[in-house]
């Protein structure tokens, strides 16, 4: 009796979360027009305790998403430019000369920067060079700061959330393989459409918006995070996972585009993302098992930062996603 009681306690508590997820997209949406794909895959990447990586040209409101976001979470929030000229101090903090006004004796403070948050906008991330870029790896892979022999925890919940400007674009630096591998998913940012756009510029050039409100807070958040991997997976769905990523690693017996157009694919890491992302959207979709759609959504975001293409792929303007769907196509559900 008393375990069905719980049982059922336990249903409503979640889905009075996954209703108060419902309700951050539609904060999100009151400063977001559109990117509904975008704002779902961000909300998967923090339901998956990942970080993400938002691609797209200037002006298609990358940093209004994130800040957007940050507002519907209640969550603590910093904002890093990134330059040619920041240092790697100006992300973690330093230390500094203090005076003990009793005894007169001075001492070093270490002073945090703005990493110490729960998220953090890293925006344009590629427009500093790798010596600053690297001073994020631990962060993101560990969520402590180590300087002058001392480690330091994060605030949590703790997310990056980096946006980056095409490579093609003058004044950028390529992440470094390292780095993009610390990034749950890597979201495109497309043009809107017509009605869109004619959306946005109604809505953003009349008078003020309306605050966002904020709608859970950090502890919420770590909750959905537990819930997430409590998702169930199915036997077969881990083996097609890990047959998918093992087929992204160029061999002789490989399939013809990934042994043509990569010269190497996905670590065990991918793996982990694409298990916990399709976990994270079966519960934005109000389901307690994953399925093979989930791995099918997510496979694209999950690999296409975690591959490099071959000078021939290049040669024939291919993509990352062009292997990603071969992929798909060429690896079959276990029967």
């Amino acid at each position: 009796m008393d375990h069905a009681a719980n049982a059922a306690i336990d249903e409503r508590l979640v889905e009075q979360q996954l209703a108060k997820l419902g309700e951050v997209r539609r904060a999100i949406a009151q400063a977001i027009v559109g990117q509904e794909n975008v704002v779902e895959q961000l909300l998967i990447s923090l339901l998956a305790g990942g970080h993400c990586l938002l691609e797209g040209v200037p002006g298609l409101g990358k940093t209004l998403l994130v800040r957007s976001l940050s507002q519907a979470l209640a969550l603590d929030f910093r904002r890093i430019q990134f330059t040619p000229d920041l240092m790697p101090s100006d992300i973690l903090g330093t230390e500094i000369l203090e005076e003990d006004h009793g005894t007169g004796k001075r001492y070093f403070k270490f002073q945090k920067g703005p990493v110490f948050t729960n998220l953090l906008l890293a925006d344009e991330l590629n427009r500093t060079p790798p010596k600053t870029q690297a001073a994020l790896l631990e962060a993101m892979q560990e969520h402590t700061v180590s300087y002058g022999g001392t480690t330091y925890p994060l605030p949590e919940p703790f997310f990056v959330l980096a946006t980056q400007n095409p490579l093609e674009q003058a004044g950028t630096y390529p992440l470094p393989e390292a780095q993009l591998d610390r990034f749950l998913l890597h979201i495109r940012v497309d043009y809107p459409t017509e009605a869109e756009e004619r959306a946005i510029l109604a809505q953003t050039t009349g008078g003020s918006s309306a605050p966002i409100t904020a709608v859970i807070g950090g502890e919420a958040v770590i909750a959905l995070q537990k819930l997430t991997r409590e998702v169930p997976l199915s036997d077969d769905l881990l083996t097609w996972i890990t047959r998918l990523i093992r087929a992204t690693r160029p061999q002789d017996d490989s399939i013809p585009e990934v042994r043509d157009w990569l010269r190497w694919g996905a670590g065990p890491r991918a793996g982990q993302a694409l298990v916990l992302a399709s976990k994270a959207r079966a519960l934005l979709h109000g389901r307690f098992a994953a399925t093979r759609d989930d791995v099918v959504a997510l496979a694209a975001p999950v690999l296409r930062h975690r591959l490099l293409l071959s000078f021939a792929a290049e040669a024939e303007r291919r993509a990352p996603d062009d292997v990603i769907a071969a992929l798909l196509r060429a690896i079959p559900f276990p029967s």
